[in-house]
């Protein structure tokens, strides 16, 4: 009876994650780059500028907790995780060199789904039952489309709660530390080791327990913290990985283009096979258009949609196109892509071949580092939708059994729960892709009055008129 469970939780994944929800995605994102005329891809610059603060003066009065630069810390801490170190090796291993390119091109069709999603998440933000201003696609769907709507927001909200639990990221997240670290230094040993899982489940959930009960502010503290500083880190490490094998990737930059489009080295060779591995990782890498990204835009402190829109389309950019090369390159420059190794070890493997003694071990604090913070983010999400179906007082409880499965998680492989997580995750895509096709025109009109006003001095001369209010006010105090 359990194995039939297991096998019908797995197809139910393995349906929700098929060629549709691919096609629903990248070709949603392909029709947003259309749709904008790629206007908001010229605005890069005022991106950067908008992360740096330089637009936060003046702001006093706007709606939101949290700043974009949180906002966006608070985004990547949820997708930049184990999807881009194992991730990017599954899809090597199952799609070929190839794979990566069409993460690439999933990557660049998301940053115009980031921006509409982000967009709309302050655009159409709403009040809870405690009377606290929130976003997320259940929002924009209640707020933007109305009642007739409203079972779009309740699957969302459902799936939400359930495909944002930490089983998978605890469970893998502690095999890695047992693996590399406590395995070799003989803590313990690798066919009992109920025990050290068990320490290990527990001093996590104490240790993120203490972060997530201050909601969307410690979260977004801690994820502006530690996210910028890994990404750095992270960086820092694969150029060295890469300077000492130089030689080597120009041929890897050659095949990954070739193979992207002969499906030579992927198995049997199937062209189709890459493309649809590639896009896969590359969802499950940005989670572009998948609805997580508006729970964390949508607590930004501003009035200007455009302007989170702008910050959120930075994500794909740095998640995929900076964190995945960065594992892609480390695995194909050694050659460890063709070993029988697969998922993190071979991604180990790369690192500790470059940097022998301690390679392992700093990917093992990355891995630790960015898992944590994914488990943060996933519980101020599933929060979120708890309290939209049952009411704020209801979210206390949703805490107690999320941080209850990060010890289950640590203990137990729960592949049929695993697969039930992956599947509501997939289901997140289907309202929050058609509320924003819907709602597609009204992000193009709010863009494009934006962008005048930039570009003519008037957005400027507001800040300042900001400003000296700000100034007035503190005179006056």
């Amino acid at each position: 009876m359990m194995e039939q469970i297991e096998d019908a939780l797995a197809a139910f994944a393995g349906f929700m994650w098929g060629p549709h929800l691919v096609v629903l995605l990248v070709g949603g994102g392909l029709f947003f780059m259309v749709h904008s005329r790629l206007q908001h891809f010229r605005y890069i610059k005022h991106s950067i500028d908008l992360l740096l603060g330089r637009y936060d003066k003046g702001s006093n009065e706007v709606a939101g907790d949290i700043s974009h630069f949180r906002a966006l810390a608070t985004a990547l801490a949820g997708t930049i995780g184990l999807g881009n170190i194992t991730g990017v090796a599954v899809a090597i291993t199952l799609g070929g060199p190839g794979a990566v390119f069409w993460m690439w091109v999933t990557a660049i069709v998301g940053i115009s789904t980031k921006f509409y999603t982000a967009s709309l998440a302050i655009m159409y933000r709403g009040y809870d039952d405690a009377g606290q201003l929130q976003g997320g696609p259940m929002y924009v769907i209640r707020e933007g489309l109305g009642k007739k709507w409203m079972p779009l927001a309740w699957l969302f909200a459902l799936a939400g709660m359930f495909g944002t639990l930490p089983v998978f990221q605890i469970n893998q997240l502690v095999q890695i530390i047992r693996d590399v670290i406590a395995v070799p230094a003989g803590i313990t040993d690798a066919d009992s080791h109920f025990g050290f899982d068990l320490t290990m489940g527990i001093i996590l959930m104490l240790v993120l327990y203490a972060i997530a009960i201050g909601k969307v502010r410690r979260v977004s503290a801690v994820a502006a913290g530690l996210v910028p500083t890994m990404v750095i880190f992270y960086f820092g490490i694969t150029a060295i990985l890469l300077l000492n094998n130089l030689g080597e990737i120009p041929a890897m930059f050659a095949l990954i283009f070739t193979d992207a489009f002969s499906g030579d080295a992927a198995a049997g060779g199937v062209l189709g096979a890459v493309i649809m591995i590639g896009v896969q990782r590359g969802v499950f890498s940005n989670e572009a258009g998948l609805g997580t990204e508006s729970l964390a835009h949508g607590a930004a402190k501003t009035n200007e949609p455009t302007r989170e829109g702008l910050v959120a389309m930075m994500g794909p950019v740095i998640d995929t196109l900076i964190v995945c090369t960065c594992t892609a390159l480390a695995i194909l420059v050694t050659g460890v892509w063709q070993s029988d190794a697969i998922g993190v070890t071979m991604t180990s493997m790369a690192y500790e071949q470059a940097l022998p003694g301690f390679g392992s071990y700093m990917l093992v604090l990355m891995v630790l580092v960015l898992s944590s913070t994914t488990v943060l983010t996933y519980s101020y999400y599933g929060s979120k939708c708890m309290a939209f179906l049952f009411g704020t007082k209801a979210e206390k409880y949703y805490f107690m059994v999320y941080m209850a499965l990060i010890t289950a998680g640590a203990v137990a492989s729960l592949d049929a729960v695993i697969s039930l997580f992956d599947g509501a995750y997939a289901a997140m895509a289907i309202p929050t892709m058609i509320s924003t096709f819907l709602l597609a025109p009204k992000v193009r009109e709010v863009a494009r009055d934006y962008f005048r006003r930039l570009d003519s001095g008037e957005v400027a001369r507001e800040m300042a008129a900001g400003d000296a209010d700000d100034s007035k006010s503190a005179d006056m105090a």
